[in-house]
């Protein structure tokens, strides 16, 4: 039951992530967000990044009351957020944005579709006019492209 909360949890945050993405990031907290689009940060570090501390605190909170009440379901709850920011920095910060320069010659469509569609989403500077607010899932159109070029 535990692993069906955590993988279930995972899942769920997908949504979750569209969502903020969409509403937050592009909304009340577009000052935070702004400086991903339009690069204009100085160093390595964006005031977007500070987005990583704010759901962070939520997880840890979760996963500290979970553990002090004999690791109940809130814990797991906790590590699928945790799981699903782990990946959402390798997929996003890491693979797309290559913070670190890692599979940049991949020819694997799924992961190719993933960064066609971040491209879309950040091909518009401004708050508005946004699409493709998803992390894990796109829009059935960059998959198409990448998967029928392999037949």
């Amino acid at each position: 039951m535990n692993f069906l909360i955590v993988v279930a949890t995972f899942f769920v945050m997908e949504g979750i992530t569209w969502l903020t993405h969409k509403y937050i990031m592009h909304g009340f907290l577009w000052s935070l967000h702004k400086d991903h689009h339009d690069h204009s940060n100085d160093g390595h570090m964006e005031k977007n990044d500070y987005f990583f501390v704010i759901f962070a605190v939520p997880t840890i909170l979760l996963m500290y009351y979970g553990t002090v009440q004999g690791f109940n379901y809130w814990f797991y709850i906790a590590i699928g957020i945790a799981l699903y920011g782990m990946a959402y920095f390798f997929v996003h910060d890491i693979f797309i944005h290559q913070r670190i320069k890692f599979l940049r010659d991949t020819q694997n469509p799924y992961l190719l579709a993933i960064r066609r569609a971040h491209k879309q989403h950040h091909k518009h500077i401004g708050k508005e006019k946004g699409e493709c607010f998803g992390f894990l899932w796109v829009p059935v159109k960059y998959f198409k492209l990448y998967f029928n070029k392999n037949k």
